[in-house]
């Protein structure tokens, strides 16, 4: 009976002899390799395919960056071009001929010759364009010896002409100029015109020699790596420059726009389109991609590692800047220059600046202007060397400045900032803002000044207090001696003796009765003073009533122009008729304006001239949102008052005086205040031809009471 054979398979060899299973084992391994050799070949095909495709990239990388060092010459070479034209015109500026000195301009000339080579001749001519003057360059022959200066003269006058109407410099067509030699040069002549008080007198023609303009440009490649022409537009070379010859493949061409023409400016490079081999680029490109295959391998092995190694890595990152951004203190790095290298958030907003900004900035913008330089000294200090990179125990305190101007506070903790190689590389700052602090220190001061000043009012207040009852019983005595000296004068029996018998002592006797009235009303008016404070002091009730605002200037006006007098003062009355009323203490009202009449005569005193001190008592009447009101000013020609006492002006026991208890015009306000008013002061503006302010004026408003009749509107109301 036979045996039919069993199928081949690759994984269950059948039970044959040797020969049978090492066909087996041949097919089965053909068929393993098959699949791994077709994806070798393309991992093969692939890389071949992107090498191929990386050196063709490598080859037109280097062509363009060939071409863009071209551009980059010829971008240079325009602006040196025009540079120098700037400079030439700018030396043709000092080209003046003075009609007392006939060779200054010469000497002028030759000076403008030896300093610019690319001049080959300066010509000055009149405003017909004869030539009246001319130099020639001393480092050549002289340009026109073998080709005569007039055969150019239809391009100069053409460029003249343009020149003239333009009334500012022109350039010609350049010309070819035969030389001795048997060769030539390309010259562009520059016509400038001259104006004397508006009037054209002539022109300045300079002659400048191309070939020698492009040798005195200063551009570095420029004879090393490339060549510079200047061309037409057809192509001709008119002049040239550089050792070396280019090789027609990296070209960039630049326009010159002169005044008057236009030139073409070439710039060529000595560098051929590059080769595979022997470019250094290629054969890089090529040994890398012969490793390539060697690296694929044992990426494909470190991958795996690498990208576990980033993911805790950046979960690190991010747990760091979370935590920096999360910080209310202020962080900066800085490396061993002084340059930030590093800002957080909060660092940012405490100086108002980003962090690009911080990073960019040649010196801190955080530093006040005043400060700057000693800021400068210490980090320089700081950054010596030699000097130990230990962290400091303490901070210090410094001042910074915000992005809007404001200036603050800050404490400063810096420690050395260590690399992961133990490595001294710069210094990380911990900065803390104490601005609040500072508030609240400051809030906590003005609040113990006013505490203090709150004592001492409570001490005056009591003093007042002691004083008034005590100086009320010997003002009693002088108003009661008074009274019985005016009834023995005024007595029946004396009275009927100087009638019967008249003898001098009557105008005396008239004397004393002036002056006792006088006492006694003095010495009724020190006790209603007396009486006010003490009832200002107490908070009590005063007896208001309704007087005209006029009655309250005439009241104070004898005493006034007595203090006036002494000064040397004027006194000026500018009061609004009918005067408007007012319902006021009478007693307080005209202690406030007794104290600023006072104030006014006192501060023109010694610093103005004699025929300036005018004191002027002024009343007017406007209308507010809140009713109307009538406004007493005091105004005086002093020197006005400092921006530094303004702000402590009303402040108690704030006095310039040496004699001044400071509480003059603290008091004057809070009476003004208690009649509902209000009280503030102006420095006039400076006449002219005056440095400082003209004067003050201090006002006071009062609601206005019962007004009669029609009433005479003021500027400050109508306005």
């Amino acid at each position: 009976m036979s045996r039919s054979p069993a199928p081949s398979s690759p994984s269950l060899p059948p039970p044959l002899g040797e020969r049978s299973l090492a066909s087996w084992w041949g097919r089965a391994r053909s068929n393993w390799r098959r699949p791994r050799a077709l994806l070798w070949g393309a991992l093969v095909v692939l890389l071949l395919v992107a090498q191929t495709l990386l050196v063709a990239l490598t080859l037109r990388y280097e062509e363009a960056r060939a071409q863009e060092r071209s551009d980059e010459v010829a971008a240079a070479a325009l602006g040196e071009i025009r540079r120098r034209s700037q400079v030439v015109l700018q030396g043709l500026q000092g080209l003046q001929h003075r009609p007392g000195e006939p060779h200054a301009w010469r000497r002028n000339a030759e000076a403008l010759l030896a300093e610019l080579r690319e001049i080959g001749r300066i010509e000055r001519r009149d405003a017909s364009l004869k030539i009246l003057e001319s130099a020639e360059s001393p480092f050549r022959e002289p340009l026109f010896m073998r080709w005569p200066r007039a055969s150019m003269d239809p391009d100069i006058a053409q460029a003249c002409g343009v020149a003239r109407r333009a009334m500012s410099p022109m350039f010609s067509h350049s010309q070819f100029v035969p030389l001795s030699d048997g060769l030539g040069v390309e010259v562009l002549d520059l016509c400038v015109p001259i104006q004397e008080t508006g009037q054209l007198i002539g022109f300045t023609v300079v002659s400048i020699v191309m070939p020698l303009l492009l040798d005195e440009l200063r551009v570095v490649e420029l004879g090393r790596s490339h060549e510079l022409s200047i061309v037409e537009a057809d192509g001709t070379r008119l002049a040239r420059s550089g050792a070396v010859r280019g090789g027609g493949v990296f070209i960039a061409d630049r326009i010159v726009d002169l005044p008057g023409t236009t030139l073409q400016l070439r710039v060529d490079a000595v560098q051929r389109a590059p080769s595979l081999i022997p470019n250094l680029a290629t054969a890089l490109v090529l040994g890398l991609s012969i490793g390539l295959f060697a690296v694929v391998l044992l990426l494909a092995r470190d991958w795996r590692r690498r990208a576990l190694a980033e993911g805790l890595l950046a979960e690190a990152l991010v747990f760091r800047k979370a935590m920096e951004d999360s910080l209310l203190t202020g962080l900066r790095a800085r490396d061993h220059d002084g340059r930030i290298v590093y800002v957080n958030p909060a660092f940012c907003n405490m100086v108002g600046y980003s962090a690009e900004e911080l990073q960019h900035a040649r010196s801190p913008p955080y530093w006040p202007p005043e400060w700057a330089a000693e800021y400068q000294r210490r980090q320089a200090a700081r950054q010596a060397p030699g000097v130990a990179a230990e962290p400091p125990h303490e901070g210090y305190e410094t001042v910074f400045l915000r992005r809007n101007g404001e200036r603050f506070p800050v404490v400063i903790y810096e420690a050395p900032l260590v690399d992961g190689n133990g490595r001294h590389t710069g210094w990380m700052s911990t900065v803390l803002d104490l601005s609040v602090q500072r508030r609240a220190e400051d809030l906590s001061r003005q609040q113990q000044e006013r505490l203090q000043a709150t004592a001492r009012l409570a001490s005056a207040g009591e003093m007042a207090s002691l004083l008034s009852h005590e100086l009320n019983q010997p003002l009693s005595a002088i108003a009661s001696y008074a009274t019985g000296s005016l009834n023995l004068i005024d007595a029946p029996g004396r009275a009927a003796s100087t009638q019967t018998h008249p003898t001098g002592d009557e105008a005396l006797s008239t004397q004393l009765r002036y002056a006792f009235v006088r006492i006694a009303e003095q010495a009724e008016r020190a006790g209603r003073v007396i009486k006010s404070v003490h009832d200002f002091v107490r908070r009590r009730h005063q007896a208001h009533e309704v007087i005209a605002a006029d009655l309250l200037i005439e009241s104070i006006l004898p005493l006034v122009r007595l203090q006036a007098r002494k000064s040397g003062a004027r006194v000026e009355l500018d009061i609004l008729q009918p005067a408007p009323r007012v319902k006021v203490d009478r007693t307080m009202v005209e202690q406030v304006l007794l104290n600023l009449a006072r104030n006014a005569v006192q501060a023109m005193d010694g610093c103005t001239p004699l025929a300036d001190r005018m004191l002027t008592l002024r009343v007017r009447l406007v209308s507010g949102a809140q009713g109307r009101w009538v406004v007493f000013s005091v105004i005086d020609a002093g020197p006005g008052i400092a921006a530094e006492v303004a702000s402590r002006l009303f402040t108690p026991f704030f006095t310039t005086k040496d004699e001044g208890m400071g509480l003059g015009l603290s008091l004057c306000r809070t009476v003004v205040e208690q009649h509902g008013g209000a009280m503030d002061f102006d420095n006039l503006p400076a006449k002219s031809g005056q440095a400082g302010p003209a004067g003050t004026e201090f006002r006071f408003t009062l609601p206005l009471s019962l007004p009669r009749g029609p009433t005479r509107v003021s500027p400050i109301e109508s306005a």
